[in-house]
């Protein structure tokens, strides 16, 4: 290993997880490191990513760091990776929660904001 991991600060990418601080549920967008962040935002896009190990690396990250399976942001991720897999038609209202909870966190004033 080429770089130095504490017991409360690991990663299997170099996108760190804080052992301390999971499915606390308590997310500032300060907080997101950058890649999720653009990750996030990306799905919350009209051009939303299409590689789904993309979207599943957030996926993951929001699952540790939010609210386990039931974060909204964890939830869009897996939906969209559905989505990108089958060919089937996303969950609209999800979709909707997703752009609320992002609301709510801050990451921008209005829904329509995140578009």
């Amino acid at each position: 290993m080429s770089q130095q991991q504490t017991a409360d600060d690991v990663s299997v990418d170099e996108i760190p997880i804080d052992i301390s601080n999971t499915q606390s549920g308590e997310i500032e967008p300060a907080d997101v490191p950058g890649e999720i962040e653009s990750i996030t935002r990306g799905l919350a896009s009209e051009q939303p990513p299409t590689n789904p190990l993309v979207v599943l690396k957030g996926a993951r990250w929001w699952y540790i760091h939010g609210k386990g399976g039931t974060d909204p942001a964890f939830q869009w991720a897996i939906e969209w990776t559905r989505h990108l897999a089958t060919d089937v038609p996303t969950d609209v209202e999800q979709f909707d929660d997703f752009l609320e909870y992002l609301t709510s966190l801050g990451f921008a004033d209005e829904k329509q904001d995140l578009r």
